[in-house]
């Protein structure tokens, strides 16, 4: 962990950096960044979002948290809702959950064939692909949780009821297929970490750790992009004279 200084230091480079981003973009710059956030209930997704994107301005992030599929999205390809959430030029996207749920909860739940699922790990490689190919850095980002660290995230909401909001007795369904979720996860992590969009894990027991860790992974990202503001053809000596009071 680093000193306060260099977090703080480190917290405006961010911030600089994800300014100059988005200025790019005015210029016709088309370079921007997608950051899928996976973990189990109570990996703290939401608490990345709040103290490690809350840092960048908003005129240049988009987050998406995808819920359960609608009918309407059901009745297309499992990428169709992906693809418009996607970020823009210039932009910072944050997905709360992601396309990886369709070999996640549809693989522990049965709600497709095997043979569905499988095919698509390889379509999510393709897509992610045409992602990096198109301009777009995908940063993907394992929250691992223990299995007695969120027992005792889940009784501390139970025990707190300003935070009664955030539970759903769903988490301890879910928390029963603890291994198969494990097992899934495996699989994901085996068959989608590829040189174009590798997967980091980082441990999410203790937050602070946690929210540093995605933190100095976006700052890495962006810094290695090096974004630079446009040059717009300004005549500066003329424009100054304009502004100069009246005689």
């Amino acid at each position: 962990m680093p000193t306060t200084k260099r977090l703080e230091h480190d917290l405006a480079q961010m911030a600089d950096l994800q300014e100059r981003l988005w200025a790019e973009s005015t210029g016709g710059g088309q370079r921007r960044v997608l950051l899928v956030l996976q973990g189990m209930d109570t990996a703290g997704k939401g608490g990345v979002v709040t103290h490690a994107v809350g840092v960048f301005g908003p005129i240049g992030v988009e987050y998406t948290a995808f819920k359960k599929p609608t009918e309407e999205e059901r009745a297309h390809d499992f990428l169709w809702r992906i693809r418009k959430r996607l970020p823009g030029p210039g932009m910072i996207g944050v997905f709360d959950r992601s396309h990886y749920e369709d070999v996640l909860v549809v693989r522990v739940h049965d709600l497709v064939p095997k043979s569905e699922w499988e095919t698509r790990y390889d379509a999510i490689n393709a897509f992610e692909q045409e992602l990096v190919d198109g301009g777009t850095t995908v940063l993907k980002v394992f929250l691992h949780v223990s299995y007695d660290v969120q027992r005792e995230r889940l009784l501390r909401r139970l025990a707190r009821p300003d935070k009664h909001w955030k539970f759903n007795p769903a988490d301890i369904d879910e928390r029963a297929r603890w291994d198969d979720y494990r097992a899934a996860y495996d699989a994901v992590l085996e068959r989608t970490n590829t040189d174009a969009a590798p997967w980091y894990v980082v441990p999410a027991d203790h937050k602070t750790y946690r929210n540093w860790a995605v933190a100095e992974l976006l700052r890495e990202t962006l810094a290695e992009l090096d974004p630079r503001y446009p040059q717009p053809d300004l005549d500066v000596a003329t424009l100054r004279a304009r502004l100069a009071p009246p005689h």
